[in-house]
């Protein structure tokens, strides 16, 4: 019993060192980053037919995601990494999207002024539909191939359920869900950045309570909590800098996968509920106007304006009153989600390779 405490206490203590020493280096790699896009204009451009106040934010520096991503692959790598291959998995889709990101960011701020986006939605979409299907294989198929989750699912009030190869399309359609979702909620200064910090600290409580633990994406997960969070510094309202495309796509990909590895991804609703209700206030506004424009020859809206938190605003929210409202609730939410993972009991995942270092040492290295 002393040595299975001794365990539990040093991997918990190594999740929240590295989640300390993540807030520390993104907050010296951020006061780079916002010197350096303000020297070579990387400024946001703002939507113009959004509402009056955020065209204060148009010259705002942009693609901040590079703060949180790089500080987590540099302290993955060197402290997550060696003998525990599985983080190569949440890695290689947080950088792809992020590439995937960075280029449509960097596209938006050197085309022409009329042009306020980099690659076509469709472009886009089959880009991130091509990375989610190989992080889908990666995650079924068998060792050597995969890590061997194969199609199991935690369900409530039923337990342990193997879906099979359906979960392949499913974990593809979760992935660019989510990616998608968390770039649409980043449209208000701390929105995003908040909901993903507490996002993947519920994630990261989940893979810890879980048997066997699943140590080693407990550690990934704080490590993102601790550079989310200072982001946040430079992100809070009036923002010094804007998370863009790089930093949401791989943020929104990466908390999917989490999800998925874990078997907890039927909690991702409960717990990501600010951006599922962003993305579907988005599909519904779109959807019911073209339907309307198609039936009635004009179209018509759900919503002031879409995703949700603008229509909020136009109501009359200030942006710090909708932010605090929406991470409140996305608190709870992560409450809630994390209860529902213990009364409904941990997932059997990863083998033992989590369950002691030297286990790790010895398992984890095939991977």
């Amino acid at each position: 019993m002393g040595v299975l405490r001794a365990v539990l206490v040093q991997d918990m203590a190594r999740a929240l060192l590295l989640a300390a020493a993540a807030f520390v280096l993104t907050l010296i790699v951020g006061a780079w980053w916002v010197q350096f896009a303000r020297k070579h204009k990387l400024g946001k451009r703002i939507r113009p037919d959004g509402p009056q106040s955020h065209l204060v934010k148009v010259g705002t520096p942009t693609m901040g995601g590079v703060m949180i991503v790089s500080t987590v692959v540099v302290l993955t790598a060197l402290f997550n990494l060696v003998d525990r291959w599985s983080m190569l998995l949440p890695l290689g889709v947080m950088v792809s999207f992020a590439v995937l990101g960075g280029i449509d960011d960097w596209l938006s701020l050197t085309g022409s002024r009329s042009k306020t986006h980099g690659f076509t939605a469709k472009f886009k979409f089959w880009i991130m539909m091509a990375v989610a299907f190989v992080a889908s294989l990666a995650l079924y198929l068998p060792q050597p191939y995969g890590l061997e989750h194969e199609g199991l699912v935690q369900i409530p009030f039923v337990g342990e359920v193997n879906i099979g190869l359906w979960f392949i399309p499913i974990a593809v359609l979760i992935i660019v869900f989510i990616s998608n979702a968390v770039n649409i909620t980043d449209g208000l200064d701390s929105l995003a950045g908040w909901n993903l910090t507490l996002a993947f600290g519920a994630y990261g409580v989940i893979t810890f309570l879980a048997e066997p633990r699943l140590t080693n994406l407990t550690a990934f997960c704080f490590t993102v909590v601790g550079a989310c969070a200072a982001f946040l510094w430079y992100n809070a309202y009036p923002a010094q800098v804007f998370m863009g495309d790089l930093g949401a796509l791989a943020l929104g990909a990466t908390l999917a996968v989490v999800a998925l590895q874990s078997q907890q991804w039927l909690l991702l609703p409960v717990i990501g509920i600010v951006f599922v209700v962003e993305a579907l206030s988005t599909m519904i506004q779109t959807g019911y106007f073209k339907w309307t424009k198609w039936r009635y020859g004009e179209g018509r809206r759900v919503f002031k304006m879409a995703p949700l938190h603008h229509h909020f605003e136009l109501l009359g929210w200030s942006q710090p009153q909708v932010t605090q409202r929406f991470v409140l609730i996305g608190t709870v939410a992560a409450m809630v989600g994390i209860s529902l993972a213990l009364i409904f009991g941990p997932p059997r995942v990863e083998s033992q390779v989590d369950q002691a270092p030297a286990i790790m040492q010895e398992r984890d290295g095939s991977r």
